[in-house]
């Protein structure tokens, strides 16, 4: 891993408003008395969020202090951690995956629309609108290429598309996150290739064409769970209230 530091320009201070201050104080309750310190990554995580995106020296401090902890450690753990950003960012915060798989799908296209769009890597854009950065695998391989924006993940990337995304954020638009090829999920691009056979679904009326298995659902038209586990139709039958009574043997 590569040294981190703090940025070299930091401001005065740092305090947590009102409302953060008290989700602080409810997130420490949480955990025993001597073990407040357990409750740092959220803490530090918000104060992030509050930050727009990074984490000042004063913002650890006031953490530390919250929690009872020495300065040291706390830098220790913004440093380890590289969720936490030592630098500002820009409003938009765009994470592009520059492992394997999304190496061999297009991913350095990907960035060189970063640096022509945005420009260098960890440097904020002239507008403040944007950052960028390359991170190991974010766990979308399957949509590869795809990049990682504030809290949301856009997937199967090209250059157009990805500067369209760009372009549209930059003007306040809303982007619909998840892959921009139009498929769902993780479906196949070229369609259902397994279980396509109409024969299967002879019986099966429930289909939107009587016998075809249809597209694939998404989260909002997801099955919704039936009665639980221990919900049955019938009383589960009560053990005996009298013990059998056992015959002994005859004596020989």
């Amino acid at each position: 891993m590569s040294v981190r530091r703090l940025a070299a320009e930091q401001p005065e201070g740092f305090a947590f408003t009102p409302e953060n201050l008290d989700w602080a104080k409810a997130e420490i309750k949480k955990y025993p008395e001597g073990r407040q310190a357990s409750a740092v990554l959220s803490l530090l995580w918000r104060a992030q969020e509050q930050m727009g995106g990074w984490i000042s020296e004063p913002a650890l401090r006031a953490v530390a202090d919250m929690l009872g902890m020495a300065y040291i450690r706390v830098y220790e753990i913004v440093t380890f951690y590289t969720m936490f950003n030592l630098a500002p960012v820009g409003r938009y915060y765009v994470q592009v995956c520059g492992t394997t798989p999304c190496m061999l799908r297009g991913a350095e296209d990907i960035k060189d629309a970063c640096r022509k769009h945005i420009g260098p890597k960890d440097t904020v854009s002239k507008d403040g609108m944007f950052s960028w950065t390359e991170v190991e695998c974010l766990g979308a391989c399957v949509n590869a290429p795809m990049a990682q924006i504030n809290k949301y993940y856009y997937e199967d990337l090209t250059p157009e598309n990805f500067e369209s995304i760009l372009k549209r954020l930059r003007k306040g638009e809303h982007v619909e996150p998840g892959p921009q090829n139009g498929r769902k999920t993780s479906a196949p691009l070229s369609g259902p290739n397994t279980l396509t056979d109409a024969s299967i679904y002879a019986n099966d009326t429930s289909g939107p064409a009587f016998g075809c298995a249809g597209p694939a659902l998404v989260d909002a038209e997801a099955k919704r769970p039936g009665a639980a586990a221990n919900v049955r139709e019938a009383a589960v039958p009560k053990p005996p209230l009298k013990k059998p009574s056992v015959k002994k043997p005859r004596p020989s």
